[in-house]
């Protein structure tokens, strides 16, 4: 069997959206433990050249996040959010902010969606709506997709441990 286990990140010129791919080899109902359980989401949202500080993560609907990653050169990167909907396993609807920018209100909004797979294996399908595309194509010149590659890839390297226990 082929599978995909690499990231897709689709964004077409003009348009506020960037679409974000990816294929596990787990069941949905552990990828989506992966993205609400506070300790999980530590080990795996964070590039491996940043620490993480977990101020707050409350994975419920209306509940809210928020998140430090930390550099070696003493670095900080302050993320926020609000859990809009969680509706375990299928799907979260949350807002995304960087609060690094020079000015508030660059808010996304985010759309995971969980599809299992033939297999045991689960389709990450994330909808992320930016207020403009100036900022769409802001987050996708900050580094993004390396950034997301790596997460991701610790999150396969979760999933799998989780899997084997």
């Amino acid at each position: 069997m082929t599978t995909s286990l690499e990231t897709k990140i689709t964004a077409e010129p003009g348009k506020q959206v960037i679409i974000i791919e990816r294929e596990f080899d787990a069941p949905r109902e552990l990828v989506f433990e992966a993205f609400t359980d506070a300790e999980l989401y530590k080990e795996w949202n964070v590039p491996r050249k940043y620490t993480m500080t977990m101020d707050k993560f409350e994975s419920r609907d209306g509940g809210s996040w928020r998140f430090i990653h930390h550099d070696d050169k003493g670095g900080s990167y302050a993320f926020h959010g609000v859990l809009h909907e969680v509706t375990a396993p299928e799907r979260i609807i949350q807002t995304f902010e960087y609060e690094g920018l020079p000015e508030k209100g660059h808010v996304t909004l985010e759309t995971a969606t969980f599809k299992p797979l033939p297999g045991g294996r689960t389709k990450l399908l994330i909808e992320s709506v930016f207020r403009n595309v100036a900022d769409r194509d802001g987050m996708l010149q900050s580094g993004m997709e390396g950034g997301l590659n790596d997460s991701f890839s610790k999150l396969a390297d979760l999933l799998n441990r989780l899997k084997s226990k």
